[in-house]
């Protein structure tokens, strides 16, 4: 483990992990919350995040042919996510734009669901972000929103899967799927 993965996971430890009783987006009970932005908001997270999140990529990129041109963090925890890569990405001269995804249109200006997306062309490739996948449910309705707005998504990449279906139902939708971390490194006997 890299020592940025290995700083960022103590991070996420730290500031993001809690134990207790927690209702989770998809509205399923759990005993345990990962609030990633407790830490990707963080000038320490945030350029952990962006770092890590840009190997990732790298090793993405290895096994696809066609040059990526953004992420795209889903509203609002993989927001920051996209942001920090994008910076990383410049500062290594492979720059990928960010985008984020909304949830809902707004009901006034442009009424857009993809922010950050008017210069690209039609077909561009671009891979989703998140903070946490459970049951991948937020995930394929973003990437069906950047589907529907012409965009190729070519796969997710999550700093943290809960181990609780996402991926696989990611990976049925056709989408590869890559996780930094998982429930594992947070609560090692979990399953």
């Amino acid at each position: 483990m890299s020592d940025r993965r290995h700083r960022l996971l103590e991070l996420l430890r730290q500031r993001s992990f809690r134990q207790g009783r927690f209702t989770l987006a998809s509205g399923a009970e759990s005993d345990f919350f990962i609030d990633v932005k407790q830490t990707a908001l963080l000038a320490e997270g945030h350029e952990l995040c962006g770092h890590v999140l840009f190997d990732e990529l790298r090793e993405l990129r290895q096994h696809t042919a066609e040059p990526l041109a953004a992420v795209a963090g889903v509203e609002l925890g993989g927001c920051p996510l996209a942001s920090a890569v994008a910076v990383v990405s410049w500062q290594a001269a492979k720059p990928l734009d960010a985008l984020y995804v909304r949830k809902a249109a707004k009901d006034h200006g442009t009424k857009r669901l993809v922010e950050g997306a008017a210069h690209l062309r039609a077909g561009a490739r671009v891979v989703l972000l998140e903070d946490v996948v459970t049951t991948g449910g937020s995930t394929l309705r973003a990437a069906a929103t950047l589907g529907e707005a012409g965009y190729d998504v070519v796969a997710v990449i999550a700093l943290v899967d809960r181990l609780e279906g996402g991926r696989e139902a990611i990976e049925r939708a056709g989408l590869r799927v890559r996780s930094v971390f998982t429930r594992l490194d947070f609560i090692p006997d979990s399953l």
